[in-house]
C-alpha cells in the first residue's frame, strides 16, 4: 500500500490483560490508556486482534483528541465468542 507508518500513540499507563474480561470491563481497562500528541487528519489504525473493539476505540479517542478526523481500523484477526 506504500503508506507512511508512524508511531502516534503512547501508552499512558499499563492495563491488565483483556482476556476473560466482559465488554464493560474491557472498556474500563483501556479507557484513557493512550495518548497522542499530534495526529494527521486521516489515519489507518492497525490492531492485532478485534474482540470487542475496546482497544481500538480507546486508541481512536486519543487520536481524535490529537486532531484526527477520519480513522479507519484494520485488524489481523477477529475473535468469535461462543455463548
Amino acid at each position: 500500500m506504500e503508506l507512511p507508518v508512524e508511531p502516534l500513540l503512547v501508552r499512558t499507563r499499563s492495563s491488565t490483560r483483556q482476556r476473560g474480561l466482559d465488554d464493560a470491563a474491557r472498556r474500563r481497562n483501556v479507557a484513557g490508556a493512550f495518548r497522542a500528541d499530534a495526529a494527521p487528519p486521516r489515519i489507518l489504525l492497525i490492531d492485532d486482534v478485534y474482540t470487542t473493539g475496546a482497544t481500538a476505540n480507546a486508541a481512536a479517542s486519543a487520536l481524535r483528541k490529537a486532531g484526527a478526523r477520519r480513522i479507519e481500523v484494520v485488524t489481523f484477526a477477529r475473535t468469535i465468542r461462543i455463548r
